[in-house]
């Protein structure tokens, strides 16, 4: 599988994507927890196909430690008793922000006292915008047939700024 089109070899596509980074990046360096960050993408890009994004974040998230017992229980988190409250709030944000054609309500209001509870209120506008920020890159990804496999930890680090 050949991606369709390389974004960071058009001017225009580079520059975009570099600005694209740098709110993820923004994200990142909140004070929502970086497992949860983590965990969160994996669960969009699952539900989204994006095998580039999943590849990402799932090699990501081993570098920075987390068990693979809580990576292969992802897509299977509410079965699973591997993660706290606070996760499963933001993988239930995550599910409902991703499949928005899905549900004719969108996000329900028991996530959204969920996510509130267990988070302040700089977390929850990162998990807002992470939600987003991953849909936008998985379909990005999907479009674009970016193929998962070759992601190396640190990969766009040069990117920032």
């Amino acid at each position: 599988m050949e991606p369709r089109f390389d974004l960071m070899a058009n001017e225009l596509g580079a520059k975009i994507s570099k600005r694209f980074y740098n709110v993820s990046l923004a994200i990142q360096q909140s004070s929502l927890p970086r497992a949860t960050q983590e965990l969160v993408m994996m669960r969009a890009s699952q539900i989204n196909g994006c095998g580039f994004c999943l590849d990402f974040h799932t090699k990501d998230a081993t570098a920075a430690g987390e068990t693979a017992v809580r990576l292969n229980l992802v897509a299977a988190w509410r079965e699973s008793t591997v993660f706290t409250e606070a996760e499963r709030a933001a993988l239930a944000l995550a599910e409902e922000g991703t499949r928005l054609a899905d549900a004719h309500l969108g996000v329900s209001d028991q996530t959204w006292a969920q996510v509130r509870e267990h988070y302040d209120d700089d977390q929850t506008a990162a998990l807002v915008y992470l939600v987003a920020m991953i849909n936008a890159a998985n379909r990005l990804g999907v479009i674009l047939r970016n193929p998962g496999g070759s992601y190396q930890p640190g990969q766009f680090a040069d990117m920032a700024n």
